[in-house]
Parts: structure tokens; C-alpha cells; sequence
């Protein structure tokens, strides 16, 4: 067997913004395995700035990968602890090399472009006229949950904007949920989701930076809209330690990135943990390229989630990977009349 990489950049057909900064530009990396003439292709999602493998070493990393690719997906992933997007690029190429399309890595009918998957328009930061822009795209896009990121612009714009989706539509019409990704002070953030509540949210992402546990587990406790953990997952490698943090935080909801949390392996252990405690969840992708939002979707798929899940990155980029994948309707499907074109 042998194994290489690829070193890309997604480029974002606009400037898309969050409380850390504007992305313009998305790095990502695909490792690619050949064995007896077939190739298996997998996605490592590192995520400048939040992903805890941004780190120097790397690419030195993912050449002791290609170099001891035999170890087998499993040994290569407990000795990857440290570097969760690799984790799950193995994962992916190995499930990819196995299968008969290399694509399709948990055949379904989703695969089959039989059922779809719900999922969230997504609104990003920026003037209060660029995100009302965005707003009503979504609305016309037939989308029946927007998730707009906040805390990077005026507070009062934010209520302001979710006041205008409110009085056109109620909250049976529209789901809304809100991602502040940590941009509040904990002292602030009990008064600002007070204010959020009279609009109806369906939840709140990471209203505090992670690694407040006491504090977070405090506006968990008292929250008059639910709470998603999101970043406060990220580094969290052991099931011990993962315990400990949802025993103590107690959150109403978690919301699972498998690039940043050790792919599929990483990502169930943590399912399991959460129904144990009756907290609610949901998969968001991490700005992947289309072949690992096509992972994740396969593999949410067949968990037979019902809430909404966070896969409307596909359309972000100017040069993604063509693929089967369509949004339409509020929702994600696979179009098997549609080929992929992985030329890189």
C-alpha cells in the first residue's frame, strides 16, 4: 500500500466572517492511498486557530503517516490523539479505499438520492444590509432553520435583525439558532441571552470562550434558551475526560465537528456520552472541501438524526471538489446523475 498527500486552498467566493476574524481562504489537505490499483481518498479539515493540530510539526505528521500507513486506520488513530483532522483523513481514505465507489462510504439512500438531510442556512457576520441580504436568500431558499453567527457586530444590529426574521415569521415557520462562538464575557452573558430569549431561539452556541467549565455549567443551569457546547469540545480526547466535562457542564445541547474531535471514532464516543445523559445533538462540518462534507453526511445519515444539521458549507468556495452533493430546499442530497471531479 502506499500513501501521499495533497496541500489545497478553498478560496470563498466572499469574505465570510466570525467573531475570531474573516476567512478568505480555507486550508485543508487529502491524503490519498493506492493499494492493488485502487485509491481511497480522505480529507484531513485542519482549521487554522481553532483546531488544536494547528500546529507546526503538522505536515512532518502526516508524512509519518504515509510512511506507516500499513499500521491499519485503527493503530494510526490512538496514535493520533494529538491531531484529530488526521484522525478522521485516515479514517475517511481507508473507509473510501474499501468501498466499491470510493465516494460512497456508507451506501443509503441518501446515496441513492432517495431522502435528504435537513440542515441549516447559515448566515454569516457583517453589516446589519449584508446579513438581511443573507436572511432573506435563506428565507427564498426554502430554508426552515438560519443560523446566523453573532457577537462580532453591534449587539443591538443582532437583536434588531432577529426581530425582523421574528416579525415575519413565527417560530414554527422559522428555527432559529444563534452561534456567538465565545465573543461573550461571562459577566454580559446571562442579560444578552435574557434579551435573545424574546426572539424565540431555538439554541445558542458557545456563548463563552471554552475552558470556563464552572461558569458555563452556571449558564447552563439558569439559561433561558438552550446551549450548545461547540468549542468546548475541541481537545477533549479521553472518554474520562469527556465524562468529567458533560457531568459538570451539563449542557442542553452538543454540537459535533468530526474534523476537530477525532472524526467518526471521536465523534460516536461522544454521541454515546450525550444520549447517556439525554443532551441533544448535531453535526456541523468544519468548512471541509466536498469530500469531507460528503463523509459527514453519509455517516449523520445513517445516525437517523432528526434536528438540523450543519452542512451547507458546500457552496462557500469558488474552487471546492465537484460533486454529487445539492442543496434544495433547506436540505442536503446526493445526486447520483452527478460525477465527481477530484483533479488536483
Amino acid at each position: 500500500m502506499k500513501a501521499n498527500y495533497l496541500h489545497y486552498f478553498l478560496n470563498f467566493k466572499r469574505p465570510s466572517g466570525t467573531s475570531r476574524g474573516v476567512l478568505t481562504t480555507k486550508e485543508t489537505w487529502f491524503l490519498v492511498l493506492e493499494n492493488e490499483g485502487k485509491k481511497g481518498i480522505g480529507e484531513c479539515g485542519l482549521l487554522r486557530s481553532l483546531s488544536i493540530d494547528d500546529r507546526p510539526d503538522y505536515e512532518e505528521k502526516l508524512k509519518w503517516v504515509c510512511e506507516n500507513i500499513a499500521l491499519g486506520p485503527e493503530m494510526l488513530w490512538n496514535q493520533l490523539l494529538e491531531f484529530p483532522s488526521i484522525q478522521f483523513g485516515v479514517e475517511m481514505a481507508f473507509k473510501s479505499l474499501e468501498a466499491k465507489n470510493k465516494f460512497i462510504l456508507f451506501p443509503s439512500e441518501f446515496t441513492e438520492g432517495k431522502s435528504a438531510i435537513p440542515i441549516n442556512g447559515l448566515v454569516w457576520m457583517g453589516d446589519k444590509a449584508f446579513m438581511k441580504e443573507q436572511i432573506s436568500e435563506k428565507i427564498k431558499a426554502g430554508f426552515r432553520c438560519i443560523k446566523l453567527k453573532i457577537g462580532a457586530i453591534d449587539f443591538q444590529t443582532e437583536l434588531d435583525l432577529l426581530k425582523y426574521i421574528r416579525t415575519e415569521f413565527s417560530s414554527k415557520e422559522i428555527e432559529l439558532r444563534v452561534d456567538a462562538n465565545g465573543a461573550f464575557s461571562f459577566l454580559e452573558a446571562m442579560e444578552k441571552l435574557k434579551k435573545l430569549s424574546e426572539y424565540e431561539i431555538h439554541s445558542i452556541e458557545q456563548p463563552i470562550k471554552q475552558g470556563q467549565w464552572e461558569q458555563m455549567a452556571d449558564l447552563c443551569s439558569k439559561t433561558p434558551i438552550p446551549i450548545a457546547l461547540d468549542e468546548e469540545l475541541i481537545g477533549v480526547s479521553t472518554v474520562t475526560k469527556k465524562q468529567e466535562l458533560l457531568q459538570i457542564i451539563k449542557p442542553q445541547f452538543a454540537i459535533f465537528k468530526p474534523s476537530l474531535i477525532g472524526g467518526f471514532m471521536g465523534t460516536q464516543e461522544w454521541v454515546d456520552l450525550v444520549e447517556q445523559n439525554s443532551i441533544g445533538w448535531w453535526v456541523t462540518s468544519a468548512l471541509e472541501s466536498n469530500v469531507g462534507l460528503n463523509a459527514i453526511s453519509q455517516w449523520i445519515f445513517s445516525k437517523k438524526s432528526l434536528l438540523p444539521q450543519g452542512l451547507g458549507t458546500g457552496g462557500l468556495y469558488t474552487n471546492n471538489i465537484e460533486s454529487p452533493l445539492v442543496v434544495k430546499n433547506g436540505e442536503l442530497r446526493y445526486d447520483p446523475e452527478r460525477s465527481w471531479n477530484f483533479k488536483l
